[in-house]
């Protein structure tokens, strides 16, 4: 089968876009390969396409389970066997993954990356007849990129592995990166981090002919948000930077008769999903009732949103991408507002920069992101003690950590520590992951032979018998569990599974953790009595953050040169023609 033949057989396309075919053709020719490709360019194709053609598996590294989930279920509704396996899922369903990925006719495994520092993932890994490694995001890899990611370092040792356990042959399985921001510095040191045999970039230009960027200085900026989304019609993202000014604007803006709601990492998974929805299935003609509830079954036109939202998110008819505040840095800036205009209609992406605030703001940013490494530690050491971790011990152990708990009960200030927690990440004493899906996990607290002691309703008793039944170490350990959503639904009165469990607890007969969301800190090493800090996790990281800082101010500050060309130059690409679209050009055609 040919690439074509594979394209038109299980996606339903005639044609590739620009750059998807050269990219597949240098997979298929056994190529390490990185691709450069603005958000929304199509960067899935290019690696399932070629391992349709290849007919083996290819294993899919992605930092976003909400993205993994999507591209499953969608490859699944083509008929496309494919897996994912990520924080929450129980060990006999990550086996049973693994297990129809060794022997079932899948062509998909997504992990997280933080899966690939697992021993026994990674012995499992290197029976598997993986074809392909794609690793999206890549720009997480480099220590230079904006969002670096300790475990990404791990991807190189993965096909060391692959190489070595092949049958006992040594085989050479090609590596396709993609990210959609990358500067030069970024793209030598992901190709140089991912082993690649011979360096091999394909990009596409970051041009966006139809997107017009705009920085509007205001000290009114929920005003100036509301006389701007009157003026342009149309679906909009406004991205803010925290979670209360999120519920505040999205208020203030249904006040003012707009469609609107808010997004941000700390709602539930059926939260999330339900707001996407929502959003998405807005057009221009809806015509929505206003809902001071901030509750909509109807479709919203506007999603005021933290940084959260929007990856893996497709929405192609986005008309507006508003920042109500400064971007920490040039390629965060990039990526949200490229979510406008998809369809290749006219967008716009504005920026609404009040100088002397924002200036302020981000040097207050500075220390609240990289505070003394005197902090750093005593967070470290608070953090072990919140947590009963004493010294030698801690090691592979994860723990949900509620950060407002821990700073209320060890009088620690609450931004400085969840950046001292993402530093201690980096340096490699924790893993700390922010607000991730927790499954329910139930635990039996009483010996089996006792059960028959307690006074059990039916529905107490059905629901014990059949955690028993499915769950063989739920008497030792708290085990994840998968459940239905209520016990004899055809009743007069049903009652929810939660319900049950809830009071079941009650009567301390279980222990019961329910669906959540949670930060969690895995402890990578045992406890230490001191810590390091390096200097390229705290020193480079914070003048390279102080540098990027700079760039996004100096871009808000410009007044002279073309908004396209300056965004497009960081990147690397300083021949691009003036865009004629952006408030500078504007202004300079009306003088």
């Amino acid at each position: 089968m040919t690439a074509h033949e594979a394209l038109k057989t299980y996606f339903g396309y005639d044609d590739f876009r620009p750059l998807q075919e050269d990219i597949v053709q240098s997979v298929l020719d056994g190529r390490d390969t990185l691709a450069l490709m603005p958000t929304g360019g199509g960067k899935s194709l290019c690696f399932q396409v070629p391992t349709m053609v290849m007919n083996g598996l290819c294993l899919v590294i992605t930092p976003l389970i909400a993205l993994m989930k999507d591209q499953v279920e969608n490859l699944r509704r083509r008929d496309i066997h494919a897996a994912a396996i990520y924080t929450g899922m129980s060990y006999e369903q990550q086996k049973t993954a693994l297990d129809n990925c060794m022997w079932g006719p899948y062509h998909f495994l997504y992990v997280s990356p933080e899966r690939l520092e697992s021993e026994e993932f990674r012995e499992r890994l290197a029976r598997l007849p993986i074809c392909l490694i794609a690793v999206d995001e890549a720009h997480c890899i480099s220590q230079w990129g904006y969002d670096f990611r300790p475990s990404y370092l791990k991807i190189a040792e993965i096909r060391e592995v692959i190489r070595r356990e092949a049958k006992g042959e040594r085989r050479e399985v090609p590596i396709l990166a993609l990210t959609a921001t990358a500067t030069p510095e970024v793209v030598d040191d992901i190709q140089e981090r991912l082993a690649f045999r011979n360096k091999n970039v394909l990009r596409k230009s970051f041009l966006r002919a139809n997107l017009s960027y705009v920085v509007r200085q205001t000290n009114k900026k929920a005003d100036e948000i509301v006389h701007i989304l009157n003026k342009v019609p149309g679906s909009a993202i406004v991205y803010v930077r925290n979670r209360q000014r999120a519920q505040e604007l999205a208020a203030y803006l249904q006040e003012k008769g707009l469609s609107a709601d808010f997004y941000h990492a700390g709602l539930s998974s059926k939260e999330r999903s339900a707001k996407q929805e929502a959003w998405k299935t807005w057009t221009n003609n809806n015509t929505t009732p206003r809902d001071t509830t901030l509750h909509h079954t109807a479709p919203i036109r506007i999603i005021v949103a933290t940084n959260a939202f929007g990856m893996g998110i497709d929405k192609p008819d986005v008309r507006m991408v508003i920042h109500h505040d400064l971007p920490d840095t040039i390629e965060a800036y990039f990526q949200e507002a490229g979510r406008a205009g998809r369809d290749e209609q006219p967008a716009f992406a504005v920026l609404l920069y009040d100088p002397s605030q924002d200036k302020a703001k981000a040097r207050k940013r500075v220390s609240d992101n990289y505070p003394p490494k005197e902090f750093v530690e005593n967070v470290y050491h608070k953090t072990c003690d919140f947590l009963s971790v004493g010294a030698g011990s801690g090691q592979g152990h994860t723990f949900m950590l509620p950060i407002n708990d821990l700073c209320r009960i060890m009088h620690l200030p609450i931004l400085q520590t969840y950046a001292s927690l993402h530093l201690l990440t980096q340096a490699g004493y924790i893993n700390f992951q922010e607000d991730q899906e927790i499954h329910p996990r139930v635990k039996i607290l009483i010996p089996r032979r006792e059960i028959s002691e307690y006074e059990l309703n039916a529905q107490q008793q059905q629901l014990l018998d059949s955690l028993m039944r499915k769950y063989t170490g739920i008497f030792t350990d708290l085990q994840y569990i998968r459940i239905n959503e209520t016990i004899n639904p055809q009743s007069k009165e049903p009652i929810s599974t939660h319900d049950i469990l809830v009071s079941l607890a009650k009567r301390h007969i279980i222990t019961y953790i329910p669906h959540d969301t949670a930060n969690t800190l895995t402890f990578t090493r045992e406890r230490q009595i001191e810590i390091y800090l390096p200097t390229h996790v705290y020193d480079r990281h914070r003048q390279q953050y102080i540098d990027k800082l700079k760039a996004m101010v100096e871009y808000a500050d410009n007044q002279l040169f073309c908004r396209s060309q300056l965004l497009l130059s960081y990147f690397g690409e300083t021949d691009a023609a003036i865009c004629g679209t952006c408030d500078i050009c504007r202004a300079k055609a009306k003088a």
